[in-house]
């Protein structure tokens, strides 16, 4: 049976690709995104139905527009079986040089866009009894990561909201569920592949792809669990240094050189 899905972030990058993959199969989206101009230019590239993908215009920092386009979405659809909190943003830079305006943005979309989104897909779902929100964490909620700072601290709060509103809403038929995905490719990571503080967010073995992240949401899907981590090995690396702190600079130089390698090579030096 078709499933209705909230989806933010439907510009770009993962979501982007969720709302391909979930129309295919014969879902309804209610596509979401800041920019509403790239979100109508995505779905005219991959030929999005309107009658399956609604389009819609949402500043996931703006709680009273929440109000508005989530009712609107549940006006359309009857009901909202599934919200991925998806928009996400990240701007590497040292601790001494984080601009105020790159911090409250951060700030802002991580965290509250995805407390906004929670808080009133929750009051939906709790009605119906039924439901499921996954929202995008990070492996940066795991482990301290030298360079992304306010990126890790958003997304420690993220994924701590999480499961603590799992714990909440389970017994009440509503799942949530936090994704913590290593590094994925999609434009953020492109637009910080000059940038020195992002070097962290290059490393490791391989680069997640957005195939990667589907495969995890409908694994979310089928078993509801508190939350999915990908990779399995660099999850295992960083659950040490999350717990040993100490340990980071002995290993974090490794991942520096091999990010600042990987920056290199993409920008053909």
């Amino acid at each position: 049976m078709a499933e209705r899905f909230f989806l933010t972030g439907c510009a770009s990058g993962m979501a982007k690709h969720l709302t391909n993959v979930l129309q295919q199969r014969g879902d309804y989206v209610f596509a979401t995104d800041v920019n509403l101009a790239a979100l109508e230019a995505a779905a005219q590239e991959l030929g999005w139905p309107a009658d399956r993908v609604m389009l819609r215009q949402l500043d996931v920092t703006d709680c009273e527009a929440w109000e508005q386009v989530f009712a609107e979405a549940v006006a359309a659809f009857g009901h909202i079986d599934v919200t991925m909190n998806i928009a996400g943003l990240l701007l590497s830079s040292w601790v001494h040089e984080s601009p105020l305006k790159e911090i409250n943005g951060q700030i802002d979309v991580n965290v509250k866009g995805v407390i906004f989104g929670t808080r009133i897909s929750a009051r939906h779902m709790l009605q119906r009894g039924k439901g499921h929100i996954i929202n995008i964490a990070s492996i940066a909620g795991l482990v301290p990561v030298p360079g992304m700072s306010i990126y890790v601290a958003s997304k420690f709060a993220v994924r701590g909201y999480s499961l603590s509103a799992a714990l909440e809403m389970r017994p009440k038929g509503v799942y949530v569920t936090a994704i913590c995905p290593a590094t994925v490719q999609t434009p953020m990571l492109d637009h910080e592949v000059s940038n020195p503080a992002a070097e962290m967010f290059f490393s490791g073995l391989r680069i997640l792809t957005v195939q990667d992240i589907e495969r995890a949401v409908f694994k979310a899907l089928r078993r509801k669990p508190y939350e999915v981590h990908l990779p399995w090995l660099k999850l295992k690396m960083v659950q040490i240094m999350g717990l040993a702190p100490w340990i980071g600079p002995f290993v974090a130089p490794i991942y520096q050189w091999s990010g600042r390698r990987r920056q290199a090579q993409r920008l053909g030096k």
